[in-house]
């Protein structure tokens, strides 16, 4: 029998469960990331082999009750796996409300699951321009670091914009249980930070990080924690590096390099991001002579004009972005009225056989847009740039089978993403 894998996690949305892939293969662990939640005898089979095994869900974009439906089975099959830690992976600038994708509420599915006392909370990613000081979150845009309640996108997130820096009192808004902060300069005396995350209150701990030092320092007491169970713990990318690093070695190399392919042939972008990076990007790409289309919300016609001209531009091997022109604009769009027709698009492009690479903008889009597709799993092939990976996909349907995709972020990426992706 293998050993069971040694970390196990659930991430609130797909791109999010991607970074969290990405970190674990950095450190050379063998990591696969299931795209459905499967019953616990399927789990364990799936998980067989790997040092880490990940379930993508959407919980960032659910209402309490259907999140508490989709996370609770998921963190008890985890658990019944035996890993050393199971992590609630969330986004790095703490994506939440009393009412959308609550981590509150996650928190006390995690106590309750877990039978724990304090769970550690840590949302910063340095690599990624996401820092914790003194319990106040901050996070980059266009290179300037502000204040996680001026961050530009962050403060008028079209779902959960934030009004609140302090982490603790952010998410005290979501439960009742006490939340408390442990400052950076608490990491001088590991002693005091494994004590207080031995304890029973407060509830949650929000870990400061400001520095890759920091981040393996918060893990490696989260790994020090009492063995005879798996530890629960809530947090982004970076407290997967860092538990990465602290429950390591692993025997597998690092992430792949790219192999560029010949013939791969144009690269199809879908993108129901709101992010005014997404629309510099789209803006990059039709510039270097991508065909642009928007697709009309709402519309379940829109989608079938538009795949005439998006098959016929990439059967002449040009290169497609469709947006939902909600990239930087004043009004949002719903992800459910544009998904379907996004997905759609994707689907006939790959059953054509005229594209074996794709691109899927906006965190939430990516999770419906993934599941529409019908892909099951995930693994890296590929880092070209940054945070920024190419999976393939695992599927039963042979036309899905080994797709090239790449899930992104409203915030990643550089101006020239999608370029960079075509020329791989």
């Amino acid at each position: 029998m293998p050993d069971p894998p040694v970390l196990g996690f659930y991430a609130d949305d797909f791109t999010g469960a991607v970074d969290a892939l990405l970190q674990l293969t950095r450190a050379g662990a063998r990591a696969r990331l299931l795209l459905r939640s499967p019953a616990p005898a399927t789990l364990a089979a799936e998980a067989a082999g790997y040092d880490a095994i990940g379930v993508a869900g959407t919980a960032r974009s659910l209402l309490p009750d259907e999140l508490e439906r989709q996370v609770r089975p998921v963190l008890t099959g985890l658990a019944a796996l035996g890993p050393r830690v199971v992590q609630y992976k969330a986004c790095s600038t703490a994506d939440s409300s009393p009412t959308v994708g609550s981590l509150g509420r996650v928190l006390e599915i995690g106590r309750e699951v877990f039978g724990q006392g304090c769970v550690p909370m840590l949302f910063a990613q340095p690599d990624f321009g996401r820092y914790t000081c003194f319990g106040h979150h901050f996070a980059a845009e266009g290179g300037v670091v502000h204040r996680l309640d001026r961050q530009p996108t962050m403060a008028h997130h079209p779902t959960t914009p934030m009004r609140e820096s302090d982490l603790a009192v952010h998410l005290g808004h979501q439960t009742p249980l006490p939340i408390g902060s442990w400052p950076f300069r608490g990491y001088a005396d590991p002693g005091g930070l494994l004590t207080a995350l031995s304890s029973s209150s407060p509830a949650g701990l929000v870990l400061d990080a400001l520095t890759e030092e920091h981040l393996r320092a918060a893990a490696a007491a989260v790994v020090a924690l009492d063995g005879s169970r798996p530890v629960f713990a809530i947090g982004s990318g970076g407290l997967t590096s860092g538990l990465a690093h602290a429950l390591g070695p692993f025997s597998r190399p690092g992430t792949p390099e790219a192999r560029p392919r010949p013939g791969d042939g144009p690269v199809l972008v879908v993108s129901g991001s709101c992010s005014p990076l997404t629309a510099r990007q789209v803006r990059h790409a039709e510039d270097a002579g991508w065909l642009h289309l928007s697709l009309a919300p709402g519309d379940p016609a829109a989608a079938d004009g538009l795949r005439a001209p998006v098959l016929d531009a990439l059967r002449a091997g040009r290169s497609v972005v469709v947006d939902s022109g909600a990239a930087g604009a004043d009004v949002p769009v719903a992800v459910d009225a544009v998904a379907p027709g996004l997905a759609g698009l994707v689907r006939a492009a790959v059953d054509a056989q005229l594209t074996r690479r794709v691109v899927v903008c906006g965190g939430d889009t990516s999770s419906r847009v993934t599941g529409l597709l019908g892909a099951t799993a995930l693994e890296i092939v590929a880092n070209p740039v940054g945070n920024v990976v190419l999976c393939r996909v695992g599927a039963d349907d042979p036309a899905l089978d080994g797709l090239e995709l790449l899930l992104k972020g409203g915030q990643v990426g550089p101006v020239d993403l999608f370029e960079r992706v075509r020329s791989l």
